[in-house]
């Protein structure tokens, strides 16, 4: 029997699912039913209740994709390899490819009862608890940075080297494929990003999109519970990753997701260079200061290309958010903070 169960997809085998589960270990008492959960882009999520524990239901979204976007089966190896580590995770519990019980692949994980906070200026805390939130998001995204990529068994969870050249590839690639509109910034930084890649390899376990509304904090403390949403995931330059999570410094409040133009001593928030040397601190890291703007320059870029992408599945009707098209929106004005990133660059090395 194929029927829809609360606000899930609308091709859920109720039946079958709730075989899989049980196959999986997870006992299912009840009748399931499913609940979209809200603030994804990407895959679409679902929390499912009527088992022995609550679960999550994360799929690939239907329709016609983009090549090699919306890998779930990567974010749930990725999100099991980093539970033996100081990373905190969720569990996942099974992964699926039978497409005949919700339509697409699909994984079920841990429910995390937590806070997710979306706004980075943390209205409604005191200095000393939004201290201590940016002080968590640091100390976990550095110890992402940290995990021995061997011993986690994630050796070929990605290339190991010309992270940059191939990100910048890859973004370039998926900008034109979902291409709505032209945007004269991303036609220049197309250009002006490979011939700028800094001399130097790092690799580490890389999270893509790491920021506030992707970590679940417990209720009553600044503890992370667990990093969500890595579809993004792969081996990497750990700075690419970390000024990604820094683009928020840059990024007007107005605009999307960013503390840009705020007080942030007064609101308790590091400045972005205090922000820095503490990850240096914690990672080793040294040198982050030398290519920084290229690598705001790069995150941005990828960011603008990214809402193109969203731009381009809200056109056609198969976007995982209500409010896709208005984000959509937002890859014009980023992709001119990302030029304005790659003059600076351009500028400092002239004058050195």
């Amino acid at each position: 029997m194929t029927a829809p169960s609360g606000s899930g997809p609308s091709a859920l085998n109720v039946g079958a699912l709730a075989q899989f589960m049980r196959a999986n270990g997870i006992a299912t008492p009840h009748a399931l039913s499913l609940t979209r959960l809200t603030g994804g882009q990407s895959n679409p999520t679902y929390r499912v209740t009527g088992a022995d524990r609550v679960c999550v239901l994360r799929q690939k979204p239907l329709g016609d994709l983009l090549p090699s976007a919306h890998a779930i089966e990567r974010e749930a190896r990725v999100m099991k390899a980093l539970r033996q580590s100081d990373v905190p995770v969720p569990e996942v519990y099974a992964y699926c490819d039978d497409v005949s019980i919700v339509g697409a692949p699909f994984y079920l994980m841990e429910f995390l009862d937590g806070r997710v906070l979306v706004d980075q200026g943390l209205p409604g805390m005191t200095g000393q608890e939004r201290a201590a939130i940016y002080d968590e998001m640091n100390r976990v995204i550095a110890s992402l940075h940290r995990v021995d990529v061997a011993a986690m068994g994630l050796s070929d969870f990605g290339k190991p080297s010309n992270y940059f050249a191939r990100q910048i590839a890859r973004w370039t690639r998926q900008y034109r494929e979902s291409f709505t509109e032209s945007i004269g910034a991303m036609d220049r930084l197309m250009e002006w990003l490979p011939e700028r890649i800094p001399l130097g390899e790092r690799t580490a376990v890389v999270h893509g999109d790491y920021r506030l509304d992707n970590l679940v904090f417990d209720h009553s403390s600044a503890r992370v519970l667990g990093v969500i949403d890595w579809e993004l995931a792969t081996l990497g330059h750990p700075l690419a990753d970390f000024s990604y999570h820094c683009m928020s410094w840059h990024i007007p409040a107005a605009l999307w997701r960013g503390i840009g133009g705020l007080d942030l001593d007064a609101l308790a928030i590091p400045q972005e260079a205090q922000y820095r040397r503490r990850y240096a601190e914690r990672t080793g890291i040294d040198g982050i200061d030398e290519h920084w703007d290229f690598y705001l320059a790069f995150n941005l870029f990828r960011m603008a290309a990214i809402l193109q992408g969203i731009a381009r599945r809200a056109r056609d009707g198969n976007a995982a958010s209500a409010d896709a098209a208005q984000t959509g929106e937002k890859a014009r004005p980023l992709a001119d903070l990302a030029w304005d990133a790659a003059r600076r660059y351009d500028a400092g090395r002239a004058g050195t």
